[in-house]
Order: C-alpha cells, then structure tokens, then sequence
C-alpha cells in the first residue's frame, strides 16, 4: 500500500511493488490521477490495484480507510504523502495562511504516517513479518530555516521510524525512514534531472536495494554523500542572513527559469 501514490515517488513505489509480484492499494486525494495510474500498473504488470481516494490534509478520514482495508493482507507500507507548504523559501511568520498551513503539514505529514502505522502494524505484528517504509527527507540531515514546518515534520517521521523499529523488529519488520534529496517530482518543481536530482524511477529503484541497511537511509549513494557534505558544513555559515538570502535567490531563480520554459512549450 502506497500513500501519495498517484504521481512521483508514491507512483515509482507502486509500480515498482507490482513489479515485483505485488497487488497494491494506492492512495490520494485525486481520483482521476487515481484510476489512470492503476490502469498503467494493471496493463504492464498485470497486478490488481486498488484505489481509495483521500485528502489526508482534513480531519476524520481513517474510519473509512480502515473500512476498506479490512480484508488485506498488508505486507508493504510505503508511507509516502507529504506536502511542501511553501515551495519559496520563507520565514516562519511570512506565510499567509500560516494558521492552515499549521493543520495542513501536521495532518498531511504527521499525523497520516502515525495513523497508517496503527491501522496496518497490528496485522504485520499477527503475521510475524512486514515492511514500513515511512518517507523523509534529507533536509533533516541540519536543521533547515525557511523550510522550518516542513523539516520539522520530517525530523518526527525520523524519530517515529526509529523508535517504532526498535520495538517491532524483533517482530520481523523492517521499518526505515527514507530521506532523499534531490527527486524531480512536483514538490521539487520537477527540477532537471541530473547526479543529484534523481528521477522518481531512479530513486526507487536504488532505494529498495537499502531495505536491509538499517533504520534510516538517503536511499543512494549520491544522496549519502550529500548528506555527509551537508553535516560537515558548519552550521554558523550557512545560518548567517547572506547565505539564507542566498538560497530564497537560487530557488526562486530556478522556479521562474522551470516556469518560463514550460509556458514557451505550451506556447510552441
């Protein structure tokens, strides 16, 4: 089962489940989205896929999850959904709607992850076997300003992960917080993909062969590296207010350059 599976890295993880064999459940908020991927996994695969739709950002949706969830087996959990509440960088008190904002990453990328983990654990426990893999990020690796609500939710998603393996895995389940970096997907503004920048394909493909590597992985040897590099840059640099300003400058230059290109396509 796949949240946040319509597009992206929830989408690379679904077809790359079903390609091992597995029937999968993939959910989202957008239906359409929805029932086009699971006929692109049934047509090359030939698995069976099953679609709930859901906004994880509202209140009271896991009732009915559970409801039609009650005759699976579970044996994959890839808790993937997650919002990027600002795509700009900013400060914590420049958001227009921080009030929303608040209940929308708490709900999203909080709350979702632990509710899953209640409603499919119990069963993975029954059987004596199961895997969770509960998505990060890598900007966890520092503490991260500008994107402060967002790499705080992570940094839970982080410590729920590790504590939760260290009670189940004498169970036989593997569950591992998986912290990339760079994935061309929408939440990164489908930024070129490049060493760094991994397509959704690519970064799944590498990052189930980390399954056994322990509780936490950045799920490719680029990204280790990245995160090692990113550690050992000392803090008081990159906190001062010109190297802050610097980051908003490069993330804006590259949203509006991704922005131009795509309307120019549209044009042509």
């Amino acid at each position: 089962m796949v949240t946040g599976g319509s597009e992206g890295i929830g989408r690379a993880y679904a077809f790359a489940l079903a390609e091992r064999g597995m029937n999968v459940v993939i959910m989202s908020r957008t239906k359409v989205r929805l029932d086009q991927v699971a006929k692109e996994i049934g047509d090359t695969t030939g698995q069976t896929v099953k679609v709930i739709v859901s906004d994880f950002t509202k209140e009271n949706v896991f009732s009915e999850i559970e409801a039609q969830l009650k005759d699976l087996n579970i044996g994959v959990l890839v808790n993937n959904v997650g919002i990027l509440p600002n795509v700009i960088p900013n400060n914590f008190l420049d958001s227009a709607e921080l009030d929303q904002e608040i209940t929308n990453v708490i709900n999203c990328n909080v709350k979702t992850m632990a509710k899953m983990c209640k409603i499919i654990l119990p069963g993975m426990v029954n059987r004596g076997k199961g895997v969770i893999l509960n998505i990060s990020s890598g900007v966890i690796s520092i503490t991260f300003p500008l994107y402060t609500l967002y790499a705080a939710s992570k940094v839970f998603v982080e410590l729920f992960s590790q504590g939760l393996q260290a009670e189940y895995k004498d169970k036989g389940i593997i569950i591992q917080t998986v912290a990339p970096f760079g994935v061309s997907t929408r939440l990164a503004a489908y930024q070129k993909t490049n060493i760094v920048t991994l397509s959704p394909q690519d970064f799944v493909k590498s990052s189930l062969q980390y399954l056994k590597a322990g509780d936490k992985t950045h799920g490719s040897v680029c990204h280790t590296v990245l995160g090692w590099l990113l550690q050992s840059v000392p803090l008081q640099v990159f906190y001062t207010e010109s190297m802050l300003q610097r980051v908003q400058d490069v993330i804006k230059i590259k949203i509006a350059h991704k922005a131009s290109m795509t309307e120019s396509s549209a044009t042509i």
